[in-house]
This record gives C-alpha cells, structure tokens and sequence, in this order.
C-alpha cells in the first residue's frame, strides 16, 4: 500500500493529554508548553521550561528547523521571563511519597502557558513570524508493520495493544506540533488499505474523510536500521511532499512526521529529505 520510543515519562505524560483527536487548536494552546519535572523548585522548573519554550516557538510558527538554533538555545535559558502563568499536576496520581526523597523530588507534569506577544516577539527577531489559525485540519492514513505480527491501518479506536500506544504518541505529537489531526474510522482506514491506491488517488477521499489533506505513510520495523523506517507523504489535489526517516522509534518517526507537514504548510520549505538516526 502507498507505495512501498521516545520512551519514559515525559512520552507517557503527553500521552495522557490527548484526546481521540488532535481536531482542536485555538491560540491558548499553540502558546502552551509541556514538560516533566521533579517537586516545585525553581531551579528544576527552569530546567523544565526551556524545551517547553523551544516547542512553543517551533509549533507558533510551524518551523522545526528552530530546534537545536543556538539563538534559540539562548533564549530557552530565559524561558521563565516569558511566562504568563504555569500550573503542576502530579503523575503518581495524589498517592502519597513513601520517603523523604518523594516528598521533595516528586514528578510533576508541568503546564506553561508563555506571553503571546513576547513569543511573536522572539520569533520576530528569529526572521520568523507565527503560523496563522486555523490551520488545515490532516487526517492520517498510517500503515504500520511491526517487528512481530501483522501489519495494521491505524485508526480512531483498536483492540491492538501496539497501536493504540502508537495512536496515542501520533495525537500527542499532533498535540505538539500544533496540527489539527484525525484518524479514520477502522472499517473506512481497512478499506483505504485494500484498495491499495496511490498517494494522488487517495488526495481525493481528504474531505470524505473529515478533513483537508491527507498525511500517508508507510512504517516498515528493519532490524538494520534499528527502528522504524517511514515513508511520508502529505499529498492534496495539486502535490505529493515525500520524506522518509531511519531507525528511530515511533514517537519520534511521529514527531518528525507532524513537524515535517507543519514545516511545509506553514511555508517554511521542504522537511529534509531522509533523515537517519546517529
């Protein structure tokens, strides 16, 4: 068909955020950020805010190419003169700590909202400006074919334990990168995949489908890449934009493929073209 973990708590954290859909984005959460850090320090929530402040730059002006910029690097080492408000919640659910190291360096899910007016500012003087709402709403047409097992559409609701992680990492990097996303229904994602169709054909289905564009890919487990192996294409009625990673797992191979349709729909050029893990 088409043609051919970040692990841990901070993945297990964003995970939980997400609902069925990444459908809604209004300007409260393009300048939100999320991250996880250890009690209520300030010294910790510095440390938690500056990736928090690179993500919000890179999902305000839909520009991953800000990630790893030196001058943004700068810029996240101030991270708390831009806030405008931050709240925790605790991620071992209210039970309480057990030693005295649980009471002071307990993990907490920490929600930054940052000033728009300072965000737009920073992104300014980075020659970038932010990505305007709304944005084009993609749904996904993902097949996936594991280390183990039978290969599988991903779709709104599953009974396999693999994807529905993989659901939940795809919508909490929707999430992140501020793109409206969706997922079809099993029976229509089922019937896409048997069709077999191309990239060009499937363009035609977006707005049955509930959205604009159409997000396909291809995840293929090689034991020599060490990961996933994903081919992405974001294809509408008049251009396909192919990319493809190597060897990373699937939160990332998400990750890269949101930020990559952000990149090229904002207007900020074309993702690179095959990127390998080091």
């Amino acid at each position: 068909m088409f043609g051919g973990l970040k692990s841990g708590i901070v993945a297990a954290a964003l995970a939980m955020a997400v609902s069925a859909s990444a459908a809604e984005v209004n300007r409260t959460n393009l300048y939100r950020g999320q991250s996880v850090t250890n009690g209520f320090g300030e010294v910790n929530r510095a440390r938690a805010l500056a990736p928090s402040l690179e993500d919000v730059l890179v999902k305000v002006s839909g520009d991953p190419r800000l990630i790893g910029d030196p001058r943004v690097a700068e810029m996240a080492r101030h991270a708390p003169d831009y806030l405008k408000a931050f709240s925790y919640r605790d991620l071992l659910n209210n039970r309480p700590p057990h030693d005295e190291q649980g009471t002071y360096d307990r993990p907490q899910y920490l929600t930054a909202d940052f000033d728009p007016d300072k965000i737009n500012a920073l992104l300014a003087s980075l020659g970038r400006k932010p990505w305007p709402l709304p944005r084009p709403k993609i749904v996904a047409l993902i097949e996936a074919a594991p280390m183990k097992g039978d290969s599988f559409m991903l779709a709104n609701k599953s009974d396999n334990h693999l994807a529905a992680d993989m659901r939940a990492a795809l919508l909490a990097a929707a999430e992140q990168t501020g793109m409206p996303l969706q997922l079809p229904a099993r029976y229509k994602a089922d019937a896409i995949r048997t069709e077999k169709s191309k990239p060009e054909v499937l363009a035609k289905r977006a707005k049955t489908l509930g959205g604009d564009l159409l997000l396909v890919g291809t995840m293929v487990w090689r034991e020599e890449a060490l990961g996933w192996v994903a081919d992405w294409h974001l294809v509408s009625k008049s251009q396909d934009r192919h990319w493809q990673l190597r060897g990373f797992g699937f939160d990332d191979t998400f990750r890269n493929a949101l930020r990559g349709a952000a990149q090229i729909l904002s207007g900020n050029g074309q993702p690179e073209a095959v990127v390998t893990a080091k």
